[in-house]
């Protein structure tokens, strides 16, 4: 089994954060550091390390992220003008928690996507 995170305890509510939203799939809430005018975490209730470990039986959790995912977009007032969805992968993809999840941000133009160095 997968070692608890920091997501863990704000899914189950024992540490505070701005939840904007949880169902019994899914949680998402406002990152504590974030690089956009919105940045909101959307993550699975169920422990999922990295996407190395979705399984087929997460399908339906993860089309919850992005159904989601559209819905803050739309309550956030960003959904006509655009967001980007972001999910890292272990170390060289910058993930930092292992325990998926998707960042949604928007609220301004966010430049291009990746700058080659």
């Amino acid at each position: 089994m997968a070692e608890e995170t920091i997501f863990s305890k704000i899914i189950r509510k024992e540490i505070p954060a701005d939840i904007v939203y949880q169902d019994e799939l899914v949680t998402a809430f406002r990152d504590i550091a974030p690089q956009a005018k919105t940045h909101v975490l959307i993550i699975p209730n169920k422990l999922i390390p990295t996407v190395n470990d979705v399984t087929a039986e997460d399908e339906a959790t993860l089309g919850r992220l992005f159904t989601v995912a559209a819905k803050i977009a739309e309550a956030e007032g960003i959904a006509k003008d655009g967001y980007r969805l972001i999910v890292n992968c272990n170390k060289h993809g910058g993930q930092e928690v292992f325990h998926i999840h998707m960042h949604l941000v928007g609220g301004e133009p966010l430049g291009k996507m990746l700058a080659k160095s």
